[in-house]
């Protein structure tokens, strides 16, 4: 069990909120993702630039030493040339930055005078112009998590990236209709020092920002960054956390990470090695594997200017082998930037040889023939063309070298169990600079006014509403505003209250859905028009409330169903009083002379028999009553 308190564990959150704003940021075209629709098509290529003090930025030289080109897809209902970087962007959506203001007041945030849009150099594809704008709302404020005070840092209001489509060789696909959509970027300060506390403070952003009622749903609407540092680490940026019960496994996994390379440069030390002890000095050693029963290595030597190439890490033995990551050793790290730098698909190590169908033959063979101690190196070997080859053991020196200081500064990205691979560089300071075709824009009254009709209402009196207006119990109104879907329950109130009980809503959202969960239901799958459709049919008479959980549990395995259709499929429909009335004489018909011999038990035997043949068609109220009335008139 780690303790973070010694670890040293600090974690600042970067939180990007999709906005669900009629038109996109700098145009006018609809927020809507579109799957079929008329399409252009365009290739561009970028290439990154030096800055007004003739720096390049380090993460976008990366990038450009790829040699990717990218295709765009632009359809045309979401996107038109300011996508394209064919027309001058228009100013900004005034609704997304009235929503952003009203944020940063519920954030306690100190609210700038004037608002400048900047650009942020990004040539990985996912913007047309190499960059991304993006402007700076409000500084300095903060929030609660229990009695703790957590800082923000800034709020930014920014355009959403293209989203990736395929990938091949030399070539990347994007379209270009999530390109635009308006982002709130929050960035709070690094006072979290707890994995689960990072995972609450996420969820309080979020649920803070949906409450606006601006905000979209659904999986790629909010996508979570960390800033995770540990004592004598360094503060490493993971990208790409799409789930919010992830992001506790990710800091825990990450402060476990650095702490296992802080060992590693300890044991190094020990070992009296420095990092001028690693030489790139490559060997091709392909004769070594000539009869070789590794596919892998087979087919790289097969093929023409391809071969097996090697270098050795003096002193490294057995470190390479050393788990940083659950599944994830150091080698995996020196694998990680084989693959982005070098372009290969992977790595060999001898601390995990043999195996993969290279005997101890060929590694005793490779140790003769490069000279290495097998009790004291490590050798690592890639197949590939050469070129890739020895760029990628030209990466597995220089990460082998940063294992003398700990642990190296970078970008990572989030992998869906938690754990996370090399991504690319930190980003340096050179990537920002003004941008020239936006006016700024004075943040004056009319539009602060505007900003505090959208500002949450405080959790507390949420509570107190909820249990005086709506009838909920204390425990009940407090498990709704700690649920993500928190936003949902107020409009589902608002839309049925007249016909079906707030109780009844909250209880279907958290309670329900944990029960079904809870069986193995695949609850992910049930997006918020199933519950919403759910409450329609309630509300409509069209089904009980006791159909409600048989329902979703449908629509959890055919997401692409209706409510409807569930309930038709089920064999749910309500049916009418009549119906019912006849149910409920031919129990008692064929169920006479039990209920002669025990009166005082009749109403429990047909109430069961009844119930049997219409759970999820009637209310059981309505059962109830009819059954203890057929009762009276029948037993006197």
């Amino acid at each position: 069990m780690i303790d973070y308190k010694t670890l040293g564990l600090k974690v600042g959150l970067e939180i990007h909120i999709q906005l669900d704003t009629k038109h996109k940021l700098f145009c006018n075209c609809p927020t809507k993702l579109v799957e079929e629709a008329s399409e252009d098509k365009f290739v561009r290529e970028l290439r990154p630039a030096r800055s007004e003090l003739g720096e390049v930025d380090e993460a976008a030289l990366l990038e450009w030493r790829k040699g990717v080109k990218y295709l765009y897809h632009a359809p045309r209902p979401s996107s038109c040339l300011v996508e394209a970087d064919e027309e001058p962007p228009h100013e900004i959506n005034r609704e997304a930055l009235v929503t952003a203001l009203a944020v940063a007041k519920a954030l306690n945030m100190y609210i700038v005078d004037e608002i400048h849009v900047m650009r942020k150099i990004v040539i990985d594809g996912s913007n047309t112009s190499g960059f991304q704008r993006t402007s700076i709302i409000a500084l300095d404020g903060y929030l609660y998590d229990g009695e703790k005070k957590i800082g923000i840092q800034t709020l930014c209001l920014e355009e959403d990236a293209a989203r990736k489509i395929s990938q091949s060789k030399g070539f990347v696909e994007y379209k270009l209709d999530r390109l635009g959509i308006p982002l709130i970027e929050i960035a709070t300060a690094p006072d979290i020092n707890d994995p689960d506390e990072a995972e609450r403070v996420a969820f309080k952003i979020g649920q803070l920002v949906r409450l606006t009622g601006k905000a979209k749903r659904g999986l790629g609407t909010i996508r979570q960054d960390l800033n995770v540092s540990i004592r004598g680490g360094e503060k490493i940026e993971i990208k790409g956390v799409q789930h919010l019960y992830l992001i506790s496994k990710v800091v825990a996994y990450e402060a476990l990470r650095q702490k296992t390379l802080l060992e590693i440069r300890d044991e190094l030390q020990r070992r009296g090695l420095t990092p001028e002890d690693i030489v790139s000095d490559f060997k091709d050693v392909s004769e070594i594997f000539r009869g070789t029963k590794s596919k892998i290595i087979r087919r790289a030597i097969q093929r023409k200017d391809s071969g097996v190439y090697a270098v050795v890490l003096r002193g490294f033995k057995g470190l390479l082998g050393r788990e940083v990551q659950p599944g994830r050793r150091f080698g995996t790290e020196l694998a990680d930037y084989a693959r982005v730098w070098g372009g290969v698909g992977g790595i060999f190590h001898t601390d995990e040889l043999p195996a993969y169908g290279i005997t101890e033959e060929e590694v005793d063979r490779l140790y003769e023939v490069l000279g290495a101690d097998k009790e004291r190196d490590a050798i690592v070997i890639v197949a590939d063309r050469r070129d890739k080859a020895v760029k990628a053991l030209e990466a597995v020196v220089m990460r082998a070298k940063m294992a003398f200081q700990g642990v190296p500064p970078e970008t990572r990205a989030a992998n869906p169990d938690g754990t996370t691979k090399y991504m690319r560089p930190r980003p340096g300071s050179a990537r920002m600079y003004p941008e020239t075709d936006i006016p700024p824009v004075l943040v004056d009254d009319k539009l602060l006014s505007e900003a505090e009709e959208l500002v949450p209402e405080p959790f507390d009196k949420k509570l107190e509403r909820y249990i005086k207006e709506y009838g909920l119990s204390k425990e009940l109104a407090t498990t709704i505003l700690n649920d993500l879907r928190l936003d949902l329950f107020e409009a589902l109130v608002e839309k049925y209250r007249e016909y079906v009980s707030p109780t009844l809503i909250a209880s279907t959202i958290t309670n329900t859905l944990k029960m079904l969960k809870g069986e193995g239901v695949p609850i992910e799958n049930i997006e918020d028009r199933h519950i919403d459709e759910v409450m329609g049919l309630v509300a409509n008479r069209e089904i009980a409330k006791e159909a409600i959980p048989e329902i979703l549990s449908y629509l959890a395995k055919n997401p692409e169903a209706s409510a409807r259709e569930a309930a038709k499929a089920l064999g749910l429909a309500r049916i009418s009083e009549e119906e019912l009335v006849r149910i409920i004489d031919e129990a008692i018909k064929n169920n006479w002379e039990k209920i002669k011999a025990k009166p005082q038990k009749a109403f429990n035997i047909i109430m069961g028999i009844v119930m049997a043949r219409v759970r999820g068609k009637v209310d059981g109220r309505t059962v109830a009553k009819l059954v203890r009335d057929k009762l009276n008139s029948v037993l006197g």
